[in-house]
């Protein structure tokens, strides 16, 4: 894993839209995995912004709230059809989503991860982090082979969602790839700003890899750029 500290989430992100834009734009790149949330749609609109010819990518979500309807604008899948579809001009088929019906969610992430699979795997992943030190919805608990799954939140987890949705929605479930999918991606990139990441941060860090923070799986993967701004890395020992 290679730590970049930046003074401010700005420089932070500056510094990991070139990282992007240089891993997106090399000629073996052909797999795209994209994380939703705050932290990720600032770095998608400054790729978004460099007109760069990505039409030849194939995007697969990484996860989605369950028990949200299909059309709601806020869901993983619309946020980034908008985010990336959209604004990077990814033809349709090779867009990727998992539903967020949860009769439907067990069954579409195993797709999801049957053509992950038949692509060759994950050429670029970024992530963001959970306070709980999870990545996707691979809550604490999760095992370093974890496959794709339908999962229940922890309370951290479900009051994060909650403010997402402005209180229309708190989703306690969520379907997600799993570890296993994360760490066979090539290269990761994966972000974490602000004074209320610094416990996840250190864990993901300077803790033992273990389950408790699904995170700390990303010290045994070689080619991980961790994008931090001072608040974020203010408890870490080792700067």
């Amino acid at each position: 894993m290679k730590i970049l500290i930046h003074p401010t989430a700005e420089g932070a992100n500056e510094a990991a839209t070139d990282c992007l834009a240089d891993w997106l734009t090399m000629p073996n790149t052909r797999t795209f995995m994209p994380a939703a949330g705050n932290t990720p749609v600032e770095l998608y609109r400054r790729i978004g912004e460099r007109r760069l010819d990505l039409r030849g990518l194939t995007v697969f979500t990484l996860d989605e709230y369950v028990g949200v309807p299909l059309d709601e604008p806020r869901n993983c899948a619309n946020l980034l059809r908008r985010c990336i579809q959209d604004s990077w001009q990814i033809p349709q088929v090779q867009f990727h989503v998992v539903s967020s019906l949860e009769e439907d969610a067990q069954c579409s992430v195993n797709n999801h991860e049957i053509k992950i699979t038949a692509a060759g795997g994950l050429d670029v992943l970024v992530l963001g982090l959970g306070q709980n030190g999870h990545l996707g919805f691979n809550e604490p608990g999760s095992a370093l082979d974890s496959a794709g799954r339908l999962l229940d939140l922890e309370p951290i987890s479900i009051e994060a969602n909650r403010k997402w949705f402005g209180g229309d929605y708190a989703p306690a479930k969520g379907v997600t790839v799993g570890m296993k999918t994360i760490l066979g991606a090539r290269r990761i990139l994966i972000m974490a700003y602000g004074a209320h990441k610094t416990a996840a941060v250190r864990a993901m860090v300077e803790g033992s890899p273990s389950a408790h923070c699904p995170a700390s799986f990303l010290q045994g993967h070689s080619n991980t750029f961790l994008f931090l701004d001072e608040a974020a890395a203010a408890e870490l020992k080792k700067t």
